[in-house]
């Protein structure tokens, strides 16, 4: 790697408004994120599902309330100001965002067409790819090189270009691509130095495409957000690399369906004390995730991600005569015809008083990409504010919007979504006040 690479650290005052959203994967929710904010720009829609441009919190106290949106608390960009974002991405296909959202179909063509400049202005870079921990075949459009460290070398080369190009001094990477093969902890992952070792001598068995990009990231300073629920940047690699560069973390598995379902009845039930005997949930999808998820070993890394909800919030350690033999399952179909239109079932087997049992069943028709493309939005924005505050590693308050939320070591993630929210909010003032002795 170059001795001297290129720091984005904002310790000095912020130079431009421009942002850098920068996406590996051109598919389905990257596309649609990308038609959205600019059928927003054109009036042609609002940001709904978007806590960063819609929601507010309170700034006042319970006496005083003060409700304020969280927009203008951040100083975020109004929906008349979102041209300060500016989009690049990377895949194994060469493509661009216009032809791209055609092939995933995840929104209508009328809007893609008329969105067809702008789309297409917005054209892939080469991606990494390896047969490793994706299954697809046919496969050419991606960067070759000596090893993982040229290959992450040649990603941050990308991004200076990119930068020069859009004068865009900030930038946030979100890794949107397919779900990769399941991969154990290895010695590789637990220092830096053995991290580099295993980049240097290209080690397939412990590096995935993923990691090179989160690598090339952190090293420039860039915020980095794993939206799948790859092995990535939750290792304690990556982690101290990141606390070298001041860069903050976030991740893993965006929760947009099924399991944003469960994160909001399940603790229902448990604060009411009611039982639980089954909770049996599956998917049918027919996109390009379905179709990466029907390899079991990609699919290994996502039911390990869907599985891990339930039992932190129940808490059969606390509660063992209501959860301690709760049979969870998870299963996920690909089915073709059915695009990215996601259906899910579940069927819940609770009890009540005199062990009396009842059922609950769910059929939630979603739209997986329109679901999943307001939080790409979200993280992007509060992800760069979270650099000019100087944070770094996990950031634990963006666990609202993810599955398996990363934390600091030795501590538990929070599955709850109310109480996800309510941390995320508590941690707005010290943005603000961080930013401000910033700059």
């Amino acid at each position: 790697m170059p001795s001297a690479v290129p720091s984005f650290a904002t310790s000095s005052p912020v130079r431009s408004k421009r942002l850098g959203v920068l996406l590996s994967g051109l598919g389905a929710i990257s596309t649609t994120l990308i038609a959205g904010v600019e059928a927003i720009k054109k009036g042609l829609a609002q940001p709904i599902g978007s806590l960063a441009l819609l929601g507010t919190f309170n700034a006042g106290t319970d006496e005083e309330p003060q409700h304020v949106r969280i927009r203008d608390y951040l100083d975020l960009p109004t929906t008349d100001e979102l041209d300060r974002l500016v989009f690049g991405a990377w895949d194994v296909v060469p493509t661009d965002a216009y032809a791209a959202a055609r092939v995933a179909g995840a929104i209508d063509s009328e809007l893609i067409d008329s969105l067809a400049h702008e789309l297409s202005s917005v054209r892939a870079w080469p991606g990494i790819f390896d047969p490793r921990f994706n299954r697809r075949t046919n496969i050419s459009f991606y960067k070759r090189g000596d090893n993982f460290l040229d290959l992450a070398e040649q990603v941050q080369q990308d991004i200076l270009t990119f930068q020069r190009e859009h004068q865009v001094d900030r930038c946030v990477l979100l890794w949107c691509g397919s779900t990769e093969a399941y991969l154990e902890p290895a010695p590789a992952h637990a220092t830096l130095r053995q991290f580099e070792a295993a980049m240097r001598t290209s080690d397939h068995a412990v590096i995935a495409p993923s990691m090179v990009y989160a690598y090339a990231a952190i090293k420039l300073g860039i915020p980095f957000v794993n939206t799948t629920p790859s092995r990535t940047v939750d290792i304690p690699a990556l982690m101290e690399l990141a606390e070298q560069h001041e860069t903050p973390l976030a991740g893993k598995d965006l929760k947009t369906g099924q399991t944003l379902i469960k994160t909001i009845l399940a603790p229902g039930l448990r604060d009411r004390m009611l039982g639980l005997h089954g909770w049996y949930s599956t998917n049918i999808l027919g996109n390009a995730d379905g179709a990466t998820l029907d390899d079991p070993d990609a699919f290994k890394t996502k039911q390990e991600s869907k599985l891990s909800v339930l039992k932190s919030i129940l808490r059969p350690d606390l509660y063992p005569e209501l959860y301690g033999r709760l049979h969870h399952q998870v299963r996920i179909n690909y089915y073709p015809p059915r695009g990215d239109n996601k259906e899910s079932w579940d069927a819940v087997d609770i009890f009540g008083w005199l062990g009396y049992p009842m059922s609950i069943k769910i059929d939630f028709l979603c739209r997986d990409s329109i679901l999943a493309a307001p939080l790409l939005l979200d993280l992007a924005l509060f992800m760069d504010r979270a650099k000019q505050a100087h944070l770094s590693g996990p950031q634990e308050w963006l666990s609202f919007y993810f599955k398996s939320p990363m934390c600091a070591e030795g501590r538990s993630p929070e599955h709850e979504l109310s109480r996800q929210l309510t941390k995320l909010q508590q941690a707005l003032p010290g943005l603000v006040a961080h930013r401000a002795t910033a700059v």
